[in-house]
Formats: structure tokens, sequence, C-alpha cells
């Protein structure tokens, strides 16, 4: 890849990972963890989600889960081939495995997660040559931007005295 080539891609990925940040930043005033995803399918959003794990108390209601189901009934296969998901944080091991699971074979995140990250903190499930795919992975996008709207939130919930 060219080194203009590369740059618009830096270009194209910081678009649409503000895109996830929108989402990001609407789980936040939601009162849940702001982390928001989007899906692209051949350049086109396909999906956007946010966090809904306390609006649906459901512990599987992360971003990137509801992205996934959105992005599969838009096209109507479970196969996610030809997509990229966009994501404001690392993925943890269950939305790795479902990352795994529909075949996306791109994901650009931004802020690690040292505590739960399945990507490359912890584990490295999306490029694990074990698993039957693996996914290219570019990381760091917008990651000062992620990490700094998650730090403010878990600092608000400590001042308020909340989980």
């Amino acid at each position: 890849m060219s080194s203009e080539d590369a740059e618009l891609l830096a270009q194209f990925d910081a678009h649409w990972m503000q895109r996830a940040m929108e989402q990001a930043y609407a789980a936040a005033t939601a009162d849940e963890v702001p982390v928001g995803a989007v899906i692209l399918r051949d350049g086109e959003m396909i999906a956007a989600a946010a966090n809904q794990r306390e609006s649906l108390h459901d512990p599987t209601a992360h971003a990137e889960m509801i992205a996934i189901t959105q992005a599969a009934a838009a096209i109507d296969d479970w196969r996610l081939e030809r997509c990229t998901l966009y994501v404001t944080l690392e993925p943890c091991l269950m939305c790795a495995g479902a990352i795994v699971q529909s075949r996306i074979p791109r994901i650009v995140f931004g802020a690690a997660d040292p505590k739960g990250g399945a990507v490359q903190s912890l584990y490295q499930v999306l490029t694990d040559p074990r698993l039957n795919h693996q996914c290219l992975v570019t990381s760091g996008v917008m990651a000062d931007q992620a990490g700094r709207v998650l730090t403010e939130f878990f600092a608000s919930k400590r001042a308020m005295g909340k989980k």
C-alpha cells in the first residue's frame, strides 16, 4: 500500500470511528457505558449501535453484538463478509467470538481494554490461526478520544458513589 493510500485509509477510518464515537456519546447520555459501534459493507453503513446492557437488562447487549445483529438483518445473512466493524473500545471475549462467527474480515477499534480486551490486550482471538476465521485488525484509531469518554464516565460514576 502506498503512503498516499495509507493516508486515505486512515482518514476513512477516522471518519467512521467518529460515527462510532457518536454512538458512544449517546450511550453515555443514556447512562450506559459509552461504547459505540458501526458496521460498513462495501463502504456503506448498515448498522450502528451503542451499549444497552443497563436499559435492556441484558449482559450481551454490547454495542458490537447489537451492531452485528443489525448488520445480519440488513443483508439477510449471518456471514458479514465484505464488512468492516468500527468500535470505540477493544472487543471483549464474547464480542470477539461473535466477530469470528460472523466472518467479519476487518475490525477497527479505538481504545485498548487492558482488563477485558480479547483482540490484543489479554487475548488475540481475531488473529488466532487455530480458528477457522481471522480478521485484519487496526487499533488505536481515535484512541485518546475513545478512552477519555470512558474515563470521564467512570469518574463521574465514582463521584456519585455508583457502580
